[in-house]
């Protein structure tokens, strides 16, 4: 079906991520989280390898390495397998679901109750649950489709967006490998479009500047980046790249167009509050996207 998505259903699948992503994101910047894996003797940036990749059971390091794709591997092998020598997997996935709870909780206060949320949770819901018959190529979302679905809608909308999420990345990961671009190389690009500063995606993902340097000389040599002094994608590098997001969103787009375009604008027409709450709350970055292009979030 995935390889049947017209224009339309590619930007539902843009759009519609768009709104929700936020209210996933949350989870990684969550003090209440933070202080969940600390409580099982790791520090936050263990807790993040641990917890996003728990559902895939007691991972290897190079398991990890290939499914995240963009970190330093040596920043996940200082991570894992030593995170499961502090706990097992199936705390730290309870961990993660505890510290998103009590974050969402503080944040939306009493619209963790409203008929709104419980009515994005069930249309989020349907469209992840679109997704899990489709697993083939999928790792990290196949993982997390394996999980047991929590009853709060308030936790059922967050764990429906991560699948959802899931679900894209995998296919993105798909597409960075189909254009040639390794995971420091992707995030060298993604610099070049002036969307995030350069600086951030490399100390993120723990790369050098030796590593990263060398990775803008290789995009140069292949003609992705320009020989200005500062960081841009060439006309070429532009088209490429663009050529990248198009697949991530038609390889994303199953689960919203079983979901219908009304439903879609529906949810995201009840999700934006909640999205827009965590955002302001914890991803300042995403409120100020939020206010530019209110088209994508819609």
């Amino acid at each position: 079906m995935t390889q049947d998505v017209n224009r339309d259903g590619v930007a539902l699948a843009r759009k519609t991520w768009r709104t929700l992503e936020p209210y996933h994101g949350g989870v990684y910047f969550s003090p209440e989280a933070a202080d969940e894996y600390t409580a099982l003797g790791v520090d936050a940036t263990t807790g993040y390898f641990a917890s996003r990749s728990a559902a895939l059971g007691a991972a290897p390091p190079d398991l990890v390495i290939a499914t995240f794709y963009n970190f330093n591997p040596q920043l996940v092998r200082r991570a894992i397998p030593a995170a499961w020598e502090a706990a097992t997997p199936q705390r730290f996935a309870a961990a993660r679901l505890s510290g998103i709870d009590a974050t969402l909780r503080r944040i939306l206060g009493a619209d963790i109750s409203s008929p709104a949320l419980a009515r994005a949770a069930e249309l989020a819901r349907s469209a992840a649950e679109a997704s899990v018959c489709h697993p083939q190529g999928r790792p990290l979302f196949a993982a997390h489709a394996a999980l047991p679905w929590p009853s709060a809608p308030h936790l059922v909308l967050w764990h429906a967006q991560t699948l959802l999420r899931e679900f894209r990345g995998d296919g993105h990961v798909a597409a960075l490998l189909a254009a040639g671009l390794s995971g420091i190389e992707a995030l060298v690009t993604h610099a070049a479009t002036g969307e995030i500063d350069a600086g951030v995606l490399r100390a993120s993902r723990a790369w050098t500047p030796e590593h990263w340097e060398q990775a803008v000389q290789n995009l140069r040599e292949r003609g992705w980046l320009d020989d200005g002094p500062h960081l841009a994608l060439t006309e070429d590098g532009a088209r490429r790249r663009a050529e990248i997001e198009h697949t991530t969103d038609r390889l994303a787009a199953l689960p919203y167009i079983t979901l219908g375009p009304a439903a879609a604008a529906e949810l995201r027409s009840l999700a934006r509050p909640f999205s827009l709450a965590v955002a302001q709350e914890l991803l300042p970055w995403a409120v100020d996207r939020l206010k530019a292009d209110r088209t994508d979030w819609s």
